[in-house]
């Protein structure tokens, strides 16, 4: 069953990712109707988009870690810490990630790569000094699920497709302005509609691309909720870890908007408007890049209904 979850979830999400590089299509016909030069724009926009896509393929770990700042975890003052991912890796029959430690009280952690062989885990000093050793393994076993279902790299390639489309809407919409918009047909015909869809085209391409990101990022958070829990055997472990996490008010200095659909909970400050208008706190959900931690909670405890109970272990 979880087999079949995992292939279904892959499946969709690189739909979505086909559908990114149409709408990167889409706006270079539109900026090649608007402009007079034809369809020329679109393979330029294409080839844009597979270039740093590719670049993305092989750097994303190195770029997420140098933005966090994060270094590799001491083998000796990180030894508790190095020995849980290791047992928790081989339970997994996976290969142990690169661990590393990001110096942050907030407790936060999140896992890059492109593939489980080049993937690494970094998690906060916050994480290590705050949680228990069960919720430590829970957090860990978490991003492991990540690795695993690859996760990583199809999250890695939406954000920078986000990115691209982005750019290149901004790109193209500032060369129309300039340029004095369309050279020929300007009033004839069906002119006056095209121009006015491929102008909606590029101001909405972006927003409808980041919602395509958000989608892929939320429902791949209850996959691994759930992968996690049949790493360690024990749910109160990882429950009792997001429940550390929804009730600390401290955000992770290091992090940016570009990473936060990497992390376990969403890094940046997300309390500030707590008692705000429904309107908000609707606008909030749909463009956050995580479901709610209620939710996940009460996903991991209907799911963990007459599982098997084990002491906690000491304090980490």
């Amino acid at each position: 069953m979880l087999h079949d979850r995992v292939s279904n979830n892959i499946r969709k999400s690189w739909m979505l990712i086909v559908v990114f590089i149409a709408l990167v299509a889409a706006i270079g016909w539109a900026f090649g109707y608007l402009t007079g030069y034809g369809l020329w724009a679109v393979p330029i926009a294409v080839a844009i988009s597979l270039a740093m896509t590719w670049g993305a393929y092989f750097k994303s770990d190195t770029i997420a870690l140098r933005m966090s700042r994060a270094r590799p975890a001491d083998q000796e003052d990180d030894r508790q810490i190095n020995n849980v991912l290791e047992a928790l890796a081989l339970g997994a029959g996976m290969q142990k990630p690169r661990l590393y430690v990001i110096e942050d009280e907030a407790p936060n952690a999140f896992a890059t790569g492109r593939n489980p062989e080049h993937a690494a885990i970094a998690v906060t000093r916050g994480l290590m000094n705050k949680m228990s050793r069960d919720e430590l393994e829970g957090v860990l076993a978490h991003e492991l699920a990540h690795v695993k279902n690859r996760d990583t790299l199809v999250m890695t390639l939406a954000v920078t497709l986000v990115g691209i489309i982005v750019l290149l809407a901004d790109w193209f919409l500032r060369a129309l302005w300039f340029g004095g918009g369309r050279r020929n047909d300007r009033g004839g015909g069906i002119a006056a509609p095209l121009a006015l869809i491929g102008i909606l085209l590029m101001v909405l391409a972006p927003l409808i691309a980041k919602l395509l990101q958000f989608a892929i990022s939320r429902q791949r958070e209850f996959l691994a909720d759930a992968e996690a829990v049949m790493i360690t055997r024990y749910p109160p472990g990882l429950i009792g870890a997001l429940e550390k996490l929804g009730a600390d008010k401290t955000v992770v200095r290091t992090a940016s908007k570009a990473t936060a659909h990497l992390w376990i909970e969403a890094p940046i400050a997300r309390h500030a408007d707590e008692g705000g208008s429904k309107q908000g706190a609707w606008l909030n959900r749909m463009f956050n890049t995580h479901p709610p931690l209620e939710e996940r909670i009460a996903a991991l405890r209907e799911s963990s209904v007459g599982s098997p109970a084990r002491p906690l272990s000491q304090d980490v």
